[in-house]
Protein backbone atom coordinates (compact mmCIF):
# COMPACT_ATOMS: atom_id res chain seq x y z
CA UNK A 1 0.00 0.00 0.00
CA UNK A 2 1.07 3.37 -0.99
CA UNK A 3 1.74 5.93 1.45
CA UNK A 4 -1.17 8.65 1.61
CA UNK A 5 1.13 11.67 0.47
CA UNK A 6 2.28 9.50 -2.49
CA UNK A 7 0.29 10.16 -5.63
CA UNK A 8 -0.22 9.30 -9.11
CA UNK A 9 -0.93 11.59 -11.77
CA UNK A 10 -3.93 11.31 -12.51
CA UNK A 11 -5.08 11.65 -8.77
CA UNK A 12 -3.92 15.13 -8.96
CA UNK A 13 -5.15 15.78 -11.93
CA UNK A 14 -9.03 14.79 -10.87
CA UNK A 15 -8.03 16.42 -7.77
CA UNK A 16 -7.02 19.80 -9.25
CA UNK A 17 -9.22 19.80 -11.51
CA UNK A 18 -7.01 19.49 -14.65
CA UNK A 19 -6.22 17.98 -17.92
CA UNK A 20 -3.83 15.36 -17.99
CA UNK A 21 -1.15 15.18 -20.55
CA UNK A 22 1.60 12.70 -20.24
CA UNK A 23 1.79 9.67 -18.07
CA UNK A 24 -1.11 9.16 -15.66
CA UNK A 25 0.57 6.43 -13.59
CA UNK A 26 3.81 8.60 -12.87
CA UNK A 27 4.22 8.07 -8.85
CA UNK A 28 4.44 11.64 -7.32
CA UNK A 29 5.87 12.17 -3.67
CA UNK A 30 5.74 15.71 -3.41
CA UNK A 31 5.88 19.49 -4.83
CA UNK A 32 8.48 21.83 -5.21
CA UNK A 33 9.23 25.03 -7.05
CA UNK A 34 10.67 24.80 -10.78
CA UNK A 35 14.28 25.26 -10.50
CA UNK A 36 14.56 22.68 -7.61
CA UNK A 37 11.61 19.96 -8.15
CA UNK A 38 13.23 16.43 -8.83
CA UNK A 39 11.70 13.23 -10.68
CA UNK A 40 9.53 12.31 -7.82
CA UNK A 41 7.82 16.15 -7.39
CA UNK A 42 5.12 18.42 -9.30
CA UNK A 43 5.83 21.79 -9.94
CA UNK A 44 4.14 24.51 -11.98
CA UNK A 45 5.10 26.64 -14.59
CA UNK A 46 3.26 29.69 -15.67
CA UNK A 47 5.79 32.39 -17.16
CA UNK A 48 6.88 31.85 -21.39
CA UNK A 49 10.37 31.67 -19.88
CA UNK A 50 10.03 28.59 -17.78
CA UNK A 51 7.58 27.11 -19.62
CA UNK A 52 10.20 26.87 -22.77
CA UNK A 53 12.55 25.17 -20.35
CA UNK A 54 9.96 22.70 -19.76
CA UNK A 55 11.68 19.85 -21.64
CA UNK A 56 15.11 20.16 -19.93
CA UNK A 57 13.67 20.36 -16.24
CA UNK A 58 14.10 17.82 -13.55
CA UNK A 59 10.40 17.74 -12.24
CA UNK A 60 8.30 14.74 -12.72
CA UNK A 61 5.42 16.83 -14.00
CA UNK A 62 4.56 20.42 -14.34
CA UNK A 63 0.89 22.23 -14.39
CA UNK A 64 0.72 24.67 -16.94
CA UNK A 65 -1.83 27.19 -18.49
CA UNK A 66 -4.67 25.25 -20.27
CA UNK A 67 -3.33 26.34 -23.85
CA UNK A 68 0.21 25.33 -23.73
CA UNK A 69 -0.59 22.51 -26.18
CA UNK A 70 3.00 22.36 -27.85
CA UNK A 71 5.41 21.26 -24.72
CA UNK A 72 6.19 17.71 -24.46
CA UNK A 73 6.16 15.96 -20.79
CA UNK A 74 4.17 15.25 -18.19
CA UNK A 75 1.75 17.75 -17.58
CA UNK A 76 -1.44 18.78 -16.17
CA UNK A 77 -3.42 21.63 -18.10
CA UNK A 78 -5.26 24.13 -15.76
CA UNK A 79 -7.05 27.45 -16.41
CA UNK A 80 -5.17 29.26 -13.47
CA UNK A 81 -1.57 27.31 -12.72
CA UNK A 82 -1.10 29.22 -9.82
CA UNK A 83 -4.33 28.52 -8.37
CA UNK A 84 -3.19 24.44 -9.49
CA UNK A 85 -0.01 24.39 -7.92
CA UNK A 86 -1.82 26.16 -4.46
CA UNK A 87 -4.62 22.95 -4.33
CA UNK A 88 -1.61 20.18 -5.34
CA UNK A 89 0.14 21.82 -2.27
CA UNK A 90 -2.93 21.25 -0.34
CA UNK A 91 -3.45 17.68 -1.28
CA UNK A 92 0.54 17.12 -0.16
CA UNK A 93 0.29 19.31 3.06
CA UNK A 94 -3.13 18.75 4.19
CA UNK A 95 -3.79 20.55 7.61
CA UNK A 96 -3.30 18.80 11.04
CA UNK A 97 -4.92 18.76 13.82
CA UNK A 98 -3.16 19.19 17.12
CA UNK A 99 -5.93 18.64 19.75
CA UNK A 100 -9.69 17.38 19.39
CA UNK A 101 -12.44 18.42 21.27
CA UNK A 102 -12.76 21.08 24.20
CA UNK A 103 -10.16 20.82 26.33
CA UNK A 104 -10.57 20.25 30.49
CA UNK A 105 -8.21 22.98 30.77
CA UNK A 106 -9.97 25.30 28.67
CA UNK A 107 -11.93 27.98 30.61
CA UNK A 108 -15.38 28.28 28.88
CA UNK A 109 -17.86 31.24 30.25
CA UNK A 110 -21.88 29.99 30.94
CA UNK A 111 -24.36 29.46 28.14
CA UNK A 112 -21.59 28.66 25.34
CA UNK A 113 -22.92 27.09 22.51
CA UNK A 114 -21.01 25.14 20.08
CA UNK A 115 -21.12 23.29 17.37
CA UNK A 116 -19.98 19.76 15.81
CA UNK A 117 -16.39 18.80 15.85
CA UNK A 118 -14.87 21.76 17.84
CA UNK A 119 -11.50 21.85 18.47
CA UNK A 120 -10.40 24.37 22.09
CA UNK A 121 -7.01 23.94 22.91
CA UNK A 122 -5.96 23.91 26.52
CA UNK A 123 -5.88 27.86 28.05
CA UNK A 124 -8.09 28.70 25.76
CA UNK A 125 -10.69 31.45 27.06
CA UNK A 126 -14.16 31.91 25.83
CA UNK A 127 -16.93 34.24 27.62
CA UNK A 128 -20.07 33.85 28.65
CA UNK A 129 -23.22 33.58 26.31
CA UNK A 130 -20.48 32.91 22.97
CA UNK A 131 -22.25 31.15 20.14
CA UNK A 132 -19.83 29.17 17.61
CA UNK A 133 -20.78 27.13 14.19
CA UNK A 134 -19.16 23.80 13.32
CA UNK A 135 -15.47 23.13 13.07
CA UNK A 136 -14.35 25.63 15.03
CA UNK A 137 -10.12 25.26 15.73
CA UNK A 138 -9.19 27.79 18.68
CA UNK A 139 -5.90 27.51 19.55
CA UNK A 140 -3.74 28.19 23.32
CA UNK A 141 -4.15 31.63 24.61
CA UNK A 142 -6.92 32.90 22.36
CA UNK A 143 -9.50 34.78 24.28
CA UNK A 144 -13.07 35.27 23.08
CA UNK A 145 -14.70 37.75 25.01
CA UNK A 146 -18.69 37.93 25.65
CA UNK A 147 -21.80 38.11 23.44
CA UNK A 148 -18.93 36.92 20.52
CA UNK A 149 -20.07 34.98 17.33
CA UNK A 150 -18.38 32.63 15.46
CA UNK A 151 -19.49 30.63 12.30
CA UNK A 152 -18.44 27.60 10.64
CA UNK A 153 -14.55 26.45 10.13
CA UNK A 154 -13.00 29.18 11.30
CA UNK A 155 -9.02 28.94 12.45
CA UNK A 156 -7.87 30.95 15.38
CA UNK A 157 -4.56 30.51 16.13
CA UNK A 158 -2.60 31.55 19.38
CA UNK A 159 -3.08 34.30 21.35
CA UNK A 160 -6.30 35.71 19.63
CA UNK A 161 -8.22 38.43 21.13
CA UNK A 162 -11.38 38.77 19.97
CA UNK A 163 -12.97 40.64 22.42
CA UNK A 164 -17.24 41.31 23.00
CA UNK A 165 -19.98 41.27 20.91
CA UNK A 166 -17.75 41.09 17.10
CA UNK A 167 -19.23 38.86 14.83
CA UNK A 168 -17.15 36.51 13.11
CA UNK A 169 -18.43 34.73 9.53
CA UNK A 170 -17.85 31.54 7.85
CA UNK A 171 -14.14 29.85 6.99
CA UNK A 172 -12.50 33.26 8.73
CA UNK A 173 -8.85 32.46 9.42
CA UNK A 174 -7.35 35.03 12.36
CA UNK A 175 -3.44 34.20 12.44
CA UNK A 176 -1.28 34.56 16.06
CA UNK A 177 -1.76 37.94 17.71
CA UNK A 178 -4.91 39.26 16.10
CA UNK A 179 -7.04 41.69 17.80
CA UNK A 180 -10.46 42.11 16.75
CA UNK A 181 -12.79 44.77 18.33
CA UNK A 182 -10.18 46.71 20.47
CA UNK A 183 -11.18 50.05 21.22
CA UNK A 184 -11.04 52.99 18.03
CA UNK A 185 -8.97 55.91 19.20
CA UNK A 186 -11.60 58.16 20.47
CA UNK A 187 -10.98 61.16 22.15
CA UNK A 188 -12.68 64.53 22.19
CA UNK A 189 -10.33 67.39 23.35
CA UNK A 190 -11.55 69.10 25.96
CA UNK A 191 -9.48 72.34 27.33
CA UNK A 192 -6.27 70.69 27.01
CA UNK A 193 -7.09 67.80 27.90
CA UNK A 194 -8.41 64.68 26.09
CA UNK A 195 -11.76 63.01 27.41
CA UNK A 196 -12.07 59.71 25.82
CA UNK A 197 -15.03 58.83 23.68
CA UNK A 198 -16.85 55.32 24.80
CA UNK A 199 -16.35 52.72 21.95
CA UNK A 200 -19.46 51.07 22.08
CA UNK A 201 -19.67 49.78 18.84
CA UNK A 202 -18.32 45.91 17.34
CA UNK A 203 -16.29 44.35 14.58
CA UNK A 204 -17.91 42.12 11.99
CA UNK A 205 -15.41 39.75 10.03
CA UNK A 206 -17.59 38.15 6.32
CA UNK A 207 -16.64 35.19 5.59
CA UNK A 208 -13.67 33.87 3.56
CA UNK A 209 -11.47 36.75 5.33
CA UNK A 210 -8.35 36.38 6.52
CA UNK A 211 -6.11 38.78 8.77
CA UNK A 212 -2.44 38.09 9.23
CA UNK A 213 -0.39 37.98 12.73
CA UNK A 214 -0.41 40.88 15.04
CA UNK A 215 -2.67 42.84 12.69
CA UNK A 216 -5.69 44.82 14.83
CA UNK A 217 -9.13 45.75 13.95
CA UNK A 218 -10.51 48.69 16.19
CA UNK A 219 -14.27 48.85 17.10
CA UNK A 220 -16.75 51.39 15.68
CA UNK A 221 -17.35 54.30 18.20
CA UNK A 222 -21.01 53.56 17.30
CA UNK A 223 -22.00 50.67 14.38
CA UNK A 224 -19.63 48.41 13.21
CA UNK A 225 -16.10 48.22 11.99
CA UNK A 226 -16.96 45.72 8.76
CA UNK A 227 -14.53 43.67 6.90
CA UNK A 228 -16.47 42.45 3.99
CA UNK A 229 -16.55 39.15 2.57
CA UNK A 230 -12.84 37.74 1.00
CA UNK A 231 -10.89 40.50 2.33
CA UNK A 232 -7.10 39.04 2.96
CA UNK A 233 -5.41 41.63 5.29
CA UNK A 234 -1.65 41.07 5.86
CA UNK A 235 0.64 41.09 9.13
CA UNK A 236 0.54 44.05 11.19
CA UNK A 237 -2.04 45.83 9.94
CA UNK A 238 -4.16 48.88 11.86
CA UNK A 239 -7.71 49.16 10.67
Amino acid sequence: KEPPMVKRLKQIAEQIEGTLKGDGEKIIRGIALFEVAGDDQITYAEAPKYIKRIPAANAGAVIVPADVTDVSGNLILVENPKVGFARALALFHPPEKAFEGISSQAVIGRRFQCGRDAAVAPLACIGEDVTVGDRLVCHPGAIIGDGVIIGDDVQIYPNVTIREKCRIGNRVILHAGVVVGSDGFGFAPDDGTYFKIPQVGFVQIDDDAEIGANSTVDRATLGKTWIQRGVKIDNLVHI
